[in-house]
């Protein structure tokens, strides 16, 4: 990029900090950086897109698993109620044999029955055939059942193993996380209340960054070289006042590196 033109807005109200105080505030934005990229990391996890997807396909399963055995219960039904209506015609025709076989009655009546045995042995063999039909269509809704079912399982065992991965990957930034928070806290304590509060203010406000290492000429916030007004006004600067940059407004901090 190049040389800034302008100054956004009036000077402030000027703090002071010790330069070894500055200099450790960039050891704690190098902890704030780092922590805020693992935070980063635990919502962008690979295991975390594959549960998702997982969990789709765990909806769509269990959806077509209800449907299925909804599909059997009826299906079973049926095979019920047509076992049940041939069972009625053997029934019957079992009675009318008897009778016919024992001869009683007169011609006509022993005629109407034989007709009527006819027709029975019709019909069971009609009702057989929807008995055979809807058990086979029983069967084919049990094998889908079972299938899913199956599919299930091993569905339940890839969620697991998917789960296990995602908890070890979270666990393995935990980890680092409180390693390198660790010594967060007496860094903080050498930077002191005032420069932090300032800092915290800043970085809120600017993504995460509210200080930079000046490094040859440039911002390491928002790494705009800085003209030469500006790297003047910087070497004038007594050693412990507390720099903004004019551009980004983030705490700039002087270095060996600064090309002062």
């Amino acid at each position: 990029m190049g040389l800034r033109g302008r100054r956004r807005g009036p000077r402030r109200h000027t703090l002071k900090a010790d330069p070894t105080r500055q200099w450790r505030l960039l050891d704690l934005q190098a902890i704030d950086t780092r922590l805020d990229q693992l935070t980063h990391q635990r919502t962008r996890l690979p295991q975390l897109k594959e549960l998702q997807a997982l969990r789709g396909e765990e909806e769509q399963l269990d959806g077509d698993l209800v449907r299925a055995q909804t599909g059997l219960s009826d299906v079973q039904r049926e095979v019920a109620k047509a076992e049940a209506d041939v069972q009625l015609v053997r029934d019957r025709a079992a009675r009318d044999r008897a009778r016919l076989d024992a001869g009683t009655g007169s011609a006509k009546d022993l005629q109407a029955i034989q007709h009527e045995l006819d027709s029975l042995a019709r019909r069971q063999a009609e009702l057989e055939d929807m008995e055979l039909e809807v058990m086979e269509r029983a069967e084919s809704a049990e094998q889908r059942v079972r299938e899913l079912l199956s599919a299930r399982e091993d569905l339940t065992s890839r969620l697991g193993e998917a789960t296990a991965a995602r908890d070890d990957a979270l666990g393995r930034l935990d980890r680092e996380a409180a390693e390198v928070a660790g010594p967060r806290d007496a860094v903080v304590d050498g930077v002191g209340a005032d420069l932090v509060a300032l800092y915290e203010k800043i970085r809120a406000s600017s993504g995460g960054t509210g200080a930079a290492a000046l490094s040859q000429r440039r911002c390491g916030g928002c790494h705009m070289e800085l003209n030469q007004v500006d790297m003047d006004r910087i070497k004038a600067a007594p050693a412990d006042e507390v720099l903004r940059c004019e551009e980004c407004r983030r705490i700039l901090v002087r270095t060996a590196e600064s090309g002062i």
